[in-house]
């Protein structure tokens, strides 16, 4: 079973923790999810579509992600989801940690900081071995590409992490 921390409004740990999905979080207490969006040199960006089965936005383009677990610090959360999720190893890539927003959702129990990073990383579809459980194909999208699928409502998060895919 897996549990995850639980922080406060200034994203300190509290020292209590939660089951997985147990969304019993109070207002002023959060988990910790992390996002890593993965880029080529080209300019261009992993995305990866989510499997129909997903109860939560299926067939949606997103990037790696997902909450740290209990006693997980940010950045070895976001190495391993990224690992998980697409079989990349980001921990010598360029780049690095980028910015925080939290998302509140008042009533519903899931209040959440998310840890945004962006990792460069030369790689080709060679390097990929996706989790089949958690995606139905891939892309190395454009930003134009990235925007137009957040246009049409199908790319997880744009709003709030578009700023991971501007150049620096």
């Amino acid at each position: 079973m897996e549990f995850w921390d639980i922080y406060d409004e200034n994203k300190k740990p509290t020292g209590r923790t939660m089951k997985r999905n147990d969304w019993c979080l109070k207002d002023g207490e959060y988990h910790l999810t992390v996002l890593g969006v993965i880029g080529r040199p080209d300019g261009t960006f992993l995305i990866t579509k989510r499997v129909m089965t997903k109860a939560w936005a299926p067939g949606w383009w997103e990037v790696s992600g997902g909450a740290a677990q209990a006693g997980e610090e940010s950045y070895e959360a976001v190495l391993r989801e990224v690992k998980e999720e697409t079989g990349l190893d980001a921990r010598n890539a360029e780049g690095g940690y980028l910015f925080t927003y939290k998302r509140e959702n008042p009533g519903e129990g899931d209040n959440y900081f998310v840890d945004v990073y962006r990792f460069i990383m030369d790689i080709d579809e060679n390097d990929l071995h996706l989790q089949t459980e958690e995606t139905d194909g891939y892309m190395f999208a454009t930003v134009d590409e990235i925007k137009a699928f957040a246009a049409e409502g199908k790319f997880l998060h744009y709003d709030s992490i578009k700023k991971a895919f501007e150049r620096r």
